[in-house]
């Protein structure tokens, strides 16, 4: 969580009221009959096997960090707000607000956390972070901030059931403090950390960390006891990994990949607003503490704002998963265009059962302000290992009428997509998408002007290369509210460029006829 009056973007409610007129008519020098109305254009087939919507239930849990329970999967997010779904597609609320009426913490949060409120001076949680241990107990890793300043508390309450009530154990970090910090120097905001934002996980060999942070002095890690909870004495503030002089990043998650063997890190970029132009990035390491690189080769310890919330000298590095977009509808598509803003603040989800990963964040819509909800996507990993989110929110493939299998075939990736490409900047401007289609002879067209190649490289694996920019990705099939249908689609990433700007761009693809 940033220090912008975080408060101010609880979840709200906004109707999107969209109204359309039209007419024509026409004249003659002969006396006119009857004025008419011309009969309007006939609305083009839709081209996919449509079937009958799917459900879906919504639910407001700003940065939802995930935990998995006995098949059900529950997210904590700021504000004391929890939800939870079993087919991450219904949500349930279970809990919101910082007050007495609250029951993770049993009806008593003000008492339970009476001295964290009193060094942040607010009452008011963000971002949490709950971790089952090896005494099956779980741990709610919360923290306060006073959100104008980084005075800031980080602290642990534990409970026998993942819903609680959770009794807190004790304060671990603090920051924003007049004198002495906890590493033993003078506190300082541009590179000690705002002790906020909490995430632990194992690594691979069953050491447990907290990577945590928000802007201020960037983001750090600290490596715990599994026994306690807490952190290993004597390390301070613990190791810093990205970020400093008030650099707009924050919202750290790490998940390990088996696979690739590497550690990967989300992080939100920009502002969390509808204005804020909130952005998804990852970065990844061989190591749980880094150093952790982007596809470029940087350093991400090295990337720091030039001066204090400069966001240019910090929008070319790491790999940009997603930002605010819209797809156009096309002549045959209903209702309104899909798309997000200032999406973010994610964690995220290995299923080792179906091999499957999820990234679960939350985000705002076009044109209904602040509202948000909680969004979950596949995530799928392309040749050179790096993540591609898929192009359209979660709905399992099982759900497909007529049955649909998941291999895409080079016959089938071929036709016409819109296509949103996220760049690399931090905007609150939305990408619009474009008109692309994927010849059969391997050349890449279309209305957009989009032009190169692409091939299948097997195994659902898909190269573009465009404007001499490579893009390796996933395509899959994903479900498309607006025709009723799951379509093909296809999610690339430029994994390595010539310049730091070009490499780690996201283009989503969703296509339009087959």
């Amino acid at each position: 969580m940033a220090l912008h009056n975080r408060r101010d973007f609880l979840a709200g409610s906004a109707a999107l009221a969209l109204t359309a007129c039209g007419g024509g008519g026409g004249g003659s020098s002969a006396p006119a009959p009857a004025p008419s109305t011309p009969a309007p254009a006939p609305t083009p087939a839709n081209p996919n096997a449509v079937q009958a919507a799917l459900s879906f239930g919504n639910a407001s849990v700003h940065d939802p960090s995930v935990i998995r329970v006995n098949g059900s999967f529950y997210v904590f997010g700021s504000h004391l707000a929890a939800a939870r779904t079993t087919d991450l597609m219904n949500w349930t609320k279970l809990a919101d607000g910082v007050d007495n009426g609250n029951p993770l913490f049993g009806n008593k949060v003000t008492t339970e956390l009476a001295a964290t409120f009193a060094w942040t001076t607010v009452t008011d949680l963000w971002a949490p972070d709950v971790a089952r241990l090896d005494d099956g107990k779980f741990y709610m890793y919360y923290c306060s901030c006073q959100g104008s300043s980084p005075l800031s508390a980080l602290g642990v309450a534990v409970a026998g059931s993942v819903d609680g009530p959770y009794a807190n154990k004790q304060i671990v970090l603090k920051s924003g403090m007049v004198g002495t910090s906890e590493d033993g120097t003078p506190y300082d905001a541009t590179r000690h950390p705002n002790v906020v934002d909490p995430a632990v996980f194992k690594d691979a060999t069953g050491k447990l960390w907290m990577i945590y942070g928000s802007y201020s002095g960037g983001i750090y890690i600290l490596q715990l006891d599994p026994a306690t909870g807490l952190p290993i004495p004597g390390q301070g503030y613990g190791k810093h990994l990205l970020g400093g002089n008030h650099a707009e990043i924050e919202g750290a998650y790490v998940i390990y990949n088996p696979a690739t063997q590497y550690y990967y890190m989300f992080t939100s970029w920009g502002g969390l607003a509808a204005a804020g132009g909130y952005n998804v990035r990852v970065c990844r390491s061989l190591a749980p503490d880094g150093p952790y690189l982007d596809g470029f080769g940087t350093d991400m310890a090295t990337v720091r704002a030039s001066a204090p919330f400069d966001r240019p000298s910090i929008q070319n590095f790491g790999m940009k998963l997603m930002g605010g977009h819209q797809y156009a509808n096309a002549a045959f598509e209903t209702g309104t265009a899909l798309g997000y803003v200032s999406p973010g603040h994610n964690s995220a989800y290995y299923d080792a059962t179906t091999g499957q990963y999820f990234i679960i964040f939350h985000t705002r819509f076009p044109g209904t302000g602040e509202l948000h909800e909680i969004r979950v996507h596949e995530m799928h990993f392309n040749a050179d290992g790096w993540p591609v989110v898929a192009a359209l929110r979660y709905a399992p493939l099982s759900l497909a009428s007529p049955a649909q299998t998941a291999d895409v075939s080079a016959a089938q990736a071929a036709g016409t997509y819109k296509l949103v490409n996220h760049g690399k900047d931090i905007t609150a401007t939305s990408k619009g998408s474009i008109v692309v289609t994927l010849n059969n002879d391997g050349s890449i067209g279309g209305a957009g002007g989009m032009t190169g190649t692409w091939t299948h490289d097997g195994s659902n694996r898909i190269t573009l290369v465009s404007g001499g920019v490579t893009y390796r990705g996933v395509l899959s099939r994903q479900w498309n509210a607006n025709s009723s249908a799951f379509v093909v689609s296809f999610s690339v990433i430029s994994s390595t460029a010539s310049t730091a700007a070009a490499t780690g761009v996201s283009l989503w693809a969703v296509r339009l006829s087959s």
